[in-house]
């Protein structure tokens, strides 16, 4: 089964999908410019794209679907994307995050996968720079350099998040020291990866991840 077959199985919005691809996207562009020792294996690679590809299965839970419609100007059936909601409300609870793995544990992800679906999250940022585990840190900043409308640079989605949340970051407690210390972990991140890598930073385009993208889309497993 490919990745739009699973979108498709899930009933995964248009939007969700096209985050999940790009985020995707960045983490395999990252990965083929990585130079690591010992070098990130073929296995380790498709672990990490397929979690990137499944992290946010769960995100309709959180959406304020009229809001959204209405703050992004988006074409969607509100009325339809509520009932899907609700049924995933029914059968895997409130939390978007652990519906993600549960419903990548439904697709067969192995555990390795899981554990790095896990890693991704606003409370994760020291824990992530801190880890000697590179496919951690490459999933976590892959969802750094996407916002709502593609790829921007680390600083900017930091800001989107500020205002999106408004300052609060409900997923930490609404601490500002616990925001710092995330912003501060993902900006340690970004130096790590692009200490060992044979690219930069503001190579991560819309365009250096139009092809890789459109690649993924015939992801199997």
């Amino acid at each position: 089964m490919n990745i739009l077959e699973i979108y498709k199985k899930y009933q995964t919005m248009p939007q969700l999908a096209e985050h999940q691809l790009r985020v995707a996207g960045v983490a395999d562009l990252i990965c083929a410019h990585i130079t690591l020792t010992p070098a990130l294996s073929r296995r380790e690679r498709e672990y990490i794209v397929l979690a990137c590809l499944l992290h946010d299965m769960g995100n309709i839970l959180k959406f304020d679907l009229r809001k959204t419609k209405s703050v992004m100007n988006l074409d969607i059936d509100v009325e339809f994307w509520e009932k899907v909601k609700e049924e995933y409300r029914q059968k895997y609870g409130t939390d978007e995050h652990q519906a993600a793995l549960i419903i990548a544990k439904e697709a067969d992800a192995s555990g390795r996968v899981i554990e790095l679906i896990d890693c991704i999250g606003f409370n994760n940022g020291r824990t992530n720079a801190e880890t000697e585990d590179f496919g951690k840190k490459i999933c976590a900043y892959s969802d750094m350099r996407v916002g709502p409308r593609g790829i921007i640079s680390l600083e900017e989605r930091l800001a989107d998040l500020r205002v999106r949340y408004n300052n609060k970051f409900h997923m930490m407690g609404g601490n500002d020291e616990a925001r710092s210390e995330f912003e501060n972990g993902l900006r340690e991140i970004e130096r790590q990866i692009f200490r060992s890598s044979k690219m930069k930073a503001g190579d991560i385009t819309e365009e250096a991840i139009a092809p890789v993208k459109e690649k993924l889309k015939t992801f199997e497993f």
